[in-house]
């Protein structure tokens, strides 16, 4: 290709540095064909429109709609009408002045191209490949915490479709875009003429002839898997709002938000504690005319949901899950030699191939187009993929609906046979469901607690459960691994941190060994294999063989009943999930109930006077109510954290920010007779949301975790009376302590914390309750716990704290004018 005409290579040298012979400088030399247009007739997948009150509940919705759309394998969701979210994108210093990267894509090579192994032709075709052999040195490295990527053993001279191309703003891309697509469909009879815009079916009509019967050189650029630190996200957060919007809130909060999506509550995926790029953090996608996003799964065979921000738009075609390997089959068929060359062709991403074929094959293929405001939805394990019918930005993530987890299995199952890396620990996010739903089971059989997250739950539980179900499969296919290979082995208990800091994969298959690996002690003391492959990791006999177990087949079968009802197995495995929450108390959460009733019988007295620390109500004297100040702990702040959004981050009382952290004093559980500090903290728990911590400062192994603030600190209390009680006979006058506020004694109560601007107040020394203090003020100012979310954003607390100070408004006013 040559430059075109001296004023375009101007506008060109303004805005770019590359050298005159870059691609981003070449004419645009093919021309549309109408005569050969080969637009595909194939059926439209379906569109749903939610109502506002469906659109509220985003995982709810999708559960709702799949039983219609998941057999066509993708499918558009139109929202309501008041759904306009401000994009990102179009601010300034994002549209102007930030570059991104792109590829190029040969657009007539994405189906039509030979065999690299095969003896390159002379002429044009033969020019296209060394063309692609000088540009491709650069290469896409895979990344632990990014979605799959070709291998980087694979030699990049060999390897099609990862050409590095141009940097551009959107600003600029949208320049070229719009040149290339003027160019390319300008007609002869529009000299003079005002240009004019092809309609999406004379564009698929013309992209479909590129593919299937290409007569000339089509490269375009696409900006493909733009990773966060690139551009971001277009939708705002919290952490990127927009200042001075009040209507923020609807869209930050959202589900719908894809910066939200794949941790909402009812998806697996929020067991996963890594950001991996790509599945839990969302991808950008600036698109052109032609520019093609190829024919391939979802990593897991897990959802997938893209939203179009703005621009011209996406044309996509899918294959339901259900016909996954008549495609594979079909595309095998056509394209042997490509197959031949690269086994796993469709793990790239980078072969397209024509829906009429599919359709002659016997293959179902459904289409549809996306604008911009649009979602589209994918399901698992369906095939997909499309083109853009010019310059848009669209973005996308993965979620994961418990009725995923079957899919996610039959995922890792084929990527074992296939020796295929993952990029999630599966039995991680089961086992992370399994625990969830335990928790709630038990919420709501011993303690009668019923809420939106635990009645969920339940709901995937019982006999026929979809996570009991899938808990029993993966019991089944581990049970018969096990029993396959007999009584060579001996069977340890896996220590629990055996993948706490780095991943254990099979090193035969790279099965993910969360659950359970297999190793021997005299030739590989490090070197693992899954339980499929355990007989092949070496031949020695003996004991040196063995196989570590996280749980026991014995444990497994335990926790399905556990998930089907059965009390006593509930009772076992809610202790061993709080086990798991507190590490240190071992089997103390299933004798919690016990505790309880004995307390409410009034078997012990419970009339000891509790009182924390010197009451601080003279250092804030701003403050009236003096009956409050009494019982309120001396808390001294470490760290404030920062906000997350979504109803479980705060309550009508208080917010949790995430990362928070204070100190205070109390009881030392270990005796009774000695003050000491704790620290209290907020982890962030996936779908649980936050996660509250108590830990004694002076034996880290004293740590109290709970759901709650409340529930946190009544487990120090409760470890507090237990020693007491132990204590009672010995020591006369020593009593139960008989109440504690979780809320104060994280400081969520206190005003210096949780208020802007208002000084707080340090203790210098003290030794027990009751003991004088001295106090050295400083200043929290703008780091209060309210001050970190302006434009309140987390409705329950800001609409209770309304109602609390217009009561108190009414108060006063009552008091002064009796």
């Amino acid at each position: 290709m040559v430059p075109t005409s001296a004023s375009q290579i101007k506008e060109d040298n303004d805005t770019n540095v590359e050298p005159p012979n870059s691609p981003r400088h070449w004419k645009v030399l093919a021309r549309w064909d109408p005569a050969e247009s080969r637009r595909p007739v194939i059926d439209e997948a379906p569109a749903f429109y939610p109502s506002l009150e469906e659109f509220e509940d985003t995982l709810a919705y999708i559960e709702k709609i799949r039983p219609l759309a998941e057999s066509f394998g993708i499918c558009r969701i139109i929202p309501p009408s008041n759904w306009s979210p401000p994009c990102r994108l179009k601010e300034k210093s994002i549209w102007e002045d930030t570059k991104f990267p792109t590829r190029i894509q040969n657009v007539d090579l994405l189906q039509n191209r030979e065999s690299m192994k095969k003896e390159k032709p002379k002429g044009r075709k033969g020019k296209r490949r060394r063309r692609i052999s000088r540009l491709s040195s650069s290469r896409r490295r895979p990344s632990s915490v990014s979605k799959s990527v070709p291998s980087p053993e694979t030699n990049q001279e060999e390897k099609f479709g990862f050409i590095s191309g141009s940097h551009f703003t959107l600003e600029e891309f949208e320049k070229y875009a719009r040149y290339f697509k003027d160019s390319y469909f300008k007609r002869k009879d529009n000299v003079g003429v005002a240009k004019w815009d092809p309609s999406v079916e004379e564009i698929e009509g013309e992209y479909w002839r590129i593919v299937e019967q290409p007569t000339d050189e089509v490269e375009v650029y696409y900006g493909a898997d733009l990773e966060n630190r690139v551009l971001g996200s277009g939708f705002y957060n919290g952490a990127k709002m927009l200042s001075g919007k009040n209507d923020m809130d609807q869209y930050i909060a959202s589900g719908w938000n894809l910066n939200n999506l794949s941790r909402l509550p009812g998806s697996v995926l929020s067991f996963e504690h890594n950001d991996i790029s790509g599945i839990l953090v969302p991808w950008l996608y600036a698109g052109m005319c032609f520019s093609s996003f190829c024919w391939h799964v979802e990593d897991h065979h897990l959802y997938s949901v893209n939203y179009h921000h703005f621009g011209k738009p996406k044309v996509w075609y899918g294959v339901p899950g259900s016909h996954a390997t008549a495609l594979e089959k079909a595309m095998r068929k056509h394209l042997p030699d490509l197959f031949d060359d690269q086994p796993d062709l469709l793990h790239g991403l980078v072969t397209q191939f024509s829906p009429s074929i599919l359709k002659d094959e016997g293959v179902p293929v459904y289409r549809l187009v996306q604008h911009s405001g649009e979602y589209v939805l994918t399901f698992p394990r369906a095939y997909h993929g499309g083109f853009n019918c010019g310059f848009n930005c669209a973005e996308a993530v993965n979620v994961a609906p418990v009725d995923w987890l079957a899919h996610g299995q039959n995922a890792v199952e084929l990527y074992s046979t296939e020796t295929r890396k993952t990029s999630l620990s599966h039995d991680k996010l089961l086992l992370g469901a399994a625990y969830e739903a335990v928790k709630s089971l038990w919420e709501l059989s011993a303690r009668g607690k019923e809420n939106t997250n635990n009645l969920r739950w339940k709901s995937f539980c019982g006999k026929n459960g979809t996570l009991t179900k899938a808990i029993e499969t993966r019991l089944r296919i581990e049970e018969g691994r096990i029993e396959a290979l007999g009584n060579s082995f001996s069977l340890l208990k896996m220590e629990k941190e055996f993948d706490s800091n780095f991943e254990r994969e099979c090193i035969l298959c790279l099965y993910d060994l969360h659950l359970s690996a297999s190793g021997c002690k005299k030739c590989s003391p490090e070197e693992y294999a899954c339980t499929k492959h355990a007989a092949d990791l070496c031949s020695c006999e003996g004991n040196d063989r063995f196989i570590l177990l996280r749980y026991t087949i014995d444990e497994l079968s335990s926790l399905v009943r556990a998930l089907e009802g059965e009390s006593d197995d509930l009772k076992a495995w809610a202790s061993k999930v709080m086990e798991g929450y507190t590490e240190t108390q071992k089997g103390e959460f299933s004798s919690v109930t016990d505790e309880e009733k004995t307390l409410k019988e009034g078997l012990f007295d419970l009339n000891l006077e509790f009182q924390l620390d010197v009451e601080i109500k003279a250092s804030l004297e701003t403050y009236d109510d003096a009956s409050m100040m009494n019982s309120v702990p001396c808390v001294e702040p470490k760290n404030l954290g920062f906000l997350v959004f979504g109803k479980l981050w705060c309550n009508k009382h208080a917010i949790f920010p995430k990362g928070f952290k204070s100190r205070v004093k109390f009881y030392n559980v270990q005796d009774p007779m000695r003050i000491s500090y704790y620290i209290s903290e907020v982890v962030d728990a996936g779908l649980m949301g936050p996660l509250f911590r108590v830990t004694l400062e002076e034996s880290q192994d004293e740590s109290f975790t709970n759901t709650s603030a409340q529930g946190c600190w009544e487990m120090v209390l409760q470890r507090v009376n237990k020693e007491i009680s132990k204590r009672s006979s010995q020591v006369q006058n020593v009593h139960n302590l008989e109440n504690i506020d979780g809320l104060q004694m994280f400081g969520f109560l206190s005003p210096f914390i949780i208020q802007t601007g208002l000084d707080s107040i340090r203790p210098s020394s003290a030794s027990t309750p009751g003991q004088s203090l001295s106090y050295t003020p400083y200043h929290l100012h703008l780091q209060a716990t309210e001050a970190l979310d302006p434009n309140h954003c987390l409705v329950e607390y800001w609409n209770h704290k309304k109602q609390r100070d217009s009561l108190d408004m009414k108060d006063v006013s009552h008091q002064t004018h009796p």
